[in-house]
């Protein structure tokens, strides 16, 4: 594949962060101002971004075949229904900075346990990043409510073991697209036994569409095709941007507000995230 521009590069970055942050955003508008309930929108977001997928992988002239898991799936799933879930109390920013200060943490997690080792900055930066979702939790008049936050970290959790489920992974765009396939009967599955109480709309359902072939579809495509021309430390430090790109669209178009409270949590955790990363890739002495 012929080399990407520094500037197309830039422009494909700006653009997939700006689609992982439209996720939040439509997902928030959907279920505040539309009929839809929570698992019509993830079945029908899974559905469709399924779809975009084949399209796109069709179109790259592949073939989705036997790519990704059922457990990665799974992990997929999970991902989306308890998003959508949290969604229907959490504020924008509130709930993308819980998604992805826990997807962090998960795979930061998960590189200690398996024998990484940090260095002080990054010790200091993981407290940094804990702190600051604690503090967001922590009882108070601005609390957002508990039972969303914990579901929103599970979002992140579930995102975060499927991202190590698909590190190293040939073709990414292939194994997406295939473990969106896998995610739609667990989808279809909990649609029907929830079947009384759906609720449809027209415009939920179009927000559904846009969150699942545009914003996830498109957008993972997107990401992955500019991923190659990115350093690691880049390619990790730029995805802190999608917090606060969420929860500044979300002002003038949802009239939220950010609080003290979601404004020092979001420095903390992004703060203490970046610092881990930067040490992380770090060139040492020889």
């Amino acid at each position: 594949m012929k080399a990407l521009s520094p500037s197309r590069i830039m422009l494909l970055t700006i653009l997939a962060m700006l689609a992982f942050a439209g996720n939040s955003l439509l997902c928030r508008i959907a279920l505040k101002h539309t009929e839809i309930d929570a698992v019509s929108f993830t079945s029908i977001r899974l559905i469709s971004g399924a779809l975009m997928l084949w399209l796109i992988v069709w179109w790259r002239g592949e073939r989705i075949g036997m790519r990704g898991s059922w457990f990665a799936s799974l992990a997929l799933f999970t991902y989306a229904i308890c998003f959508s879930i949290a969604y229907t109390s959490l504020s924008t920013g509130t709930g993308a900075l819980l998604l992805f200060g826990s997807v962090q943490i998960t795979m930061i997690s998960y590189g200690l346990w398996t024998g990484e080792r940090l260095q002080s900055p990054q010790i200091l930066g993981l407290i940094l990043a804990l702190v600051g979702l604690i503090a967001l939790l922590f009882p108070g008049l601005t609390t957002p409510p508990l039972l969303s936050s914990l579901l929103m970290v599970g979002a992140g959790i579930a995102w975060g073991i499927y991202s190590l489920l698909g590190k190293g992974v040939a073709n990414p765009i292939q194994a997406t697209a295939s473990n969106f396939l896998r995610a739609v009967p667990f989808a279809i599955g909990l649609s029907v036994s929830t079947f009384h109480q759906m609720r449809l709309d027209l415009a939920g359902g179009g927000y559904a569409v846009a969150s699942g072939a545009i914003a996830s579809g498109m957008g993972y495509a997107i990401w992955y095709y500019a991923l190659p021309g990115l350093k690691a430390t880049q390619a990790a430090v730029v995805q802190l941007s999608v917090p606060v790109l969420a929860a500044l669209i979300a002002i003038p178009l949802l009239q939220e507000l950010i609080t003290l409270r979601l404004g020092l949590a979001t420095i903390s955790v992004l703060s203490g995230i970046a610092l881990v990363m930067h040490q992380q890739h770090k060139p040492q002495p020889s």
